[in-house]
């Protein structure tokens, strides 16, 4: 059973049943209790994260949607649409033991090769990176935080 970890992000109240020997977590997304794992306690820490503090509407955002790369079936941890319905950022979350490192950024760049999305977020709750892609010359830059969501773009 996984026992949760002091993440690098704010605390926020979590709803969590224990089914015999297993613990669920509310997503507040999906609207229904999801096994308590350790890449979701850090996924639920960014929903709440994103919505709480950088204003991104739940209503725009969708976890583990699909996709297929080099022919097989992926899934985006999370990605985010603006009012328009073009997706503005994705994100790739691995649990907090696990180190990130060149091919975690190989995987959400083959992840972004399909979906074209300017913002990228990687974590594990503990370390995190945020970069813009600029599509127009084909270069990724690293930046310091995630901007607050507009509804204009």
């Amino acid at each position: 059973m996984f026992k949760p970890v002091q993440l690098n992000l704010p605390p926020f109240p979590l709803k969590l049943t224990r089914v015999q020997d297993k613990v669920y977590v509310f997503d507040i997304l999906r609207k229904k209790n999801l096994l308590l794992t350790p890449e979701e306690w850090v996924r639920q820490h960014w929903v709440h994260f994103l919505h709480l503090h950088k204003k991104y509407p739940k209503s725009l955002m969708n976890i583990e949607g699909g996709l297929i790369v080099n022919e097989l079936q992926k899934r985006s941890d999370l990605v985010i649409f603006n009012n328009q319905g073009e997706k503005i950022l994705l994100a790739e979350f691995k649990a907090p033991g696990v180190k990130i490192t060149q091919a975690t950024f190989e995987q959400i760049g083959s992840y972004n090769s399909k979906h074209k999305i300017p913002l990228l977020l990687v974590s594990n709750g503990l370390q995190h990176y945020f970069c813009k892609v600029n599509f127009e010359n084909n270069s990724v830059d690293f930046i310091s935080d995630l901007p607050i969501y507009n509804k204009e773009t």
